[in-house]
């Protein structure tokens, strides 16, 4: 049963971790140049700018999650595959997010890197 609940806090880490980058990123991008705002509006001008685009805010909420399952799977897990599991599969799902979400480009060795990851969590769970 512990690790039912391990692995279910690791797939709400990676689910929630992943909304959090997908939103933060294209919150980010909307925003556009963080050091030319800081430049020509000082601090409260950037913050003002950020803090207005709601995927921003529902990005922090979302990497709260994140930092919050990871809490519950290290209370009912190991570290050694607690961390390491979340924290690649999130690189995956990353992956696919960007190319789907955010219409980046992946490129092969990406790919490849992902396969080997997912491989890597595969022997983890063994």
């Amino acid at each position: 049963m512990k690790q039912l609940y391990t692995w279910s806090a690791i797939v709400v880490i990676v689910l929630a971790s992943t909304t959090g980058d997908v939103l933060l990123s294209h919150a980010m991008k909307q925003v556009g140049d963080v050091g030319e705002l800081w430049r020509r509006g000082g601090l409260m001008a950037l913050l003002a700018r950020v803090l207005r685009k709601p995927q921003f805010l529902l990005g922090l909420v979302a990497m709260a999650l994140a930092f919050y399952s990871l809490l519950f799977g290290l209370s009912w897990g190991d570290v050694s595959l607690v961390a390491p599991a979340s924290a690649s599969l999130t690189f995956v799902a990353n992956a696919i997010a960007a190319r789907i979400f955010l219409q980046e480009r992946v490129d092969r060795r990406r790919w490849l890197a992902a396969l080997l990851v997912a491989g890597g969590v595969a022997l983890l769970a063994a």
